[in-house]
């Protein structure tokens, strides 16, 4: 029996009967910021308050140091040439691990000011970095270091690939969180966790439509949350919406449609698809790292377009 509960006809097509959730780490003070890497068959997460990465191989189940400290880090992601990516906390920037270890700073600054504190982050086909700026790892010292923001307003920033520039694509937003890109790249949905800061600030997941330059337009509200928070989403390759939902794991079809739900042992904060077939969906929850396998695959980068 399948462990989701089935609120629309469609879900029964995307979980597998047989298929039990299994808690494959725990250990952390707040699990963060899963990326998968098909190469090594391995998956790297964030432990934030213990300021480090964790790297979970797939092949032996064992769970190790990746980095310590690492700067409070917070998402992570794989870019077009198989390097991490990550939201750093500490040093209010986004950083990338190059093949040889090395690590290079890529966003610090927006208009002369320090970023807040980079949360999620996606890649998309073009190589263009998108990233989610709130205050949550400048709110306090628990995840981060306590300071005021520079900037004053938090957006989710696109970094070009091509000549470095950043710029704010997404200003609308009281605290901008997940993010993930529907498969054919037209759609950006972007988590708005502002009821963390003003109690009756909608717990939105919204829609905004992906222009050919880079710009987002015509945001719709997608889903809403009635208690707790949305935070890390996700997108299969038939563009349902996989979002962590505060003890649960909510799955949205493209029109927005509630399709079934996974309770979740632990608050759940990000998750994303991985394996050989990438059909095994791994979930980030305070202090576990869970996986189940599911009848969907994680939507993979589309061709770019010469």
């Amino acid at each position: 029996m399948s462990e989701f509960e089935i609120l629309d006809p469609r879900m029964r097509g995307l979980v597998i009967g047989t298929a039990q959730l299994e808690r494959l780490w725990t250990g952390a003070r707040w699990a963060e910021g899963p990326a998968y890497f098909p190469a090594g068959r391995y998956l790297v997460f964030s432990d934030i308050p213990n300021d480090r990465m964790l790297r979970y191989d797939e092949t032996s189940g064992a769970v190790s140091v990746f980095r310590a400290p690492s700067g409070n880090s917070n998402g992570n992601a794989v870019d077009l040439e198989g390097r991490l990516v990550s939201c750093e906390h500490r040093a209010r920037r986004i950083s990338r691990t190059e093949h040889d270890g090395g690590i290079v700073a890529l966003a610090t600054h927006f208009d002369g000011r320090r970023l807040n504190a980079p949360n999620d982050i996606v890649v998309k086909s073009d190589g263009s970095v998108w990233f989610s700026d709130p205050t949550y790892g400048i709110d306090s010292d628990y995840e981060g270091d306590a300071a005021p923001s520079e900037l004053g307003r938090q957006c989710v920033y696109r970094l070009d690939p091509a000549t470095g520039a950043l710029g704010a694509v997404v200003t609308d937003r009281l605290q901008p969180n997940g993010l993930a890109f529907s498969p054919d790249e037209t759609v950006l949905y972007v988590v708005d966790s502002g009821a963390s800061h003003v109690a009756d600030h909608p717990r939105a997941i919204v829609a905004y439509g992906v222009r050919p330059d880079g710009t987002v337009a015509d945001p719709r509200t997608f889903a809403l949350l009635p208690d707790g928070f949305y935070d890390g989403v996700r997108c299969d390759a038939q563009g349902n919406v996989w979002a962590s939902a505060f003890r649960a794991v909510h799955c949205y079809a493209p029109d927005g449609t509630h399709l079934g739900t996974l309770p979740m042992p632990e608050r759940v904060s990000n998750l994303c698809f991985g394996g050989l077939k990438r059909n095994r969906l791994f979930i980030t929850a305070q202090t576990s790292l869970y996986a189940i396998y599911v009848n969907a695959r994680g939507a993979a980068r589309p061709t770019p377009r010469p």
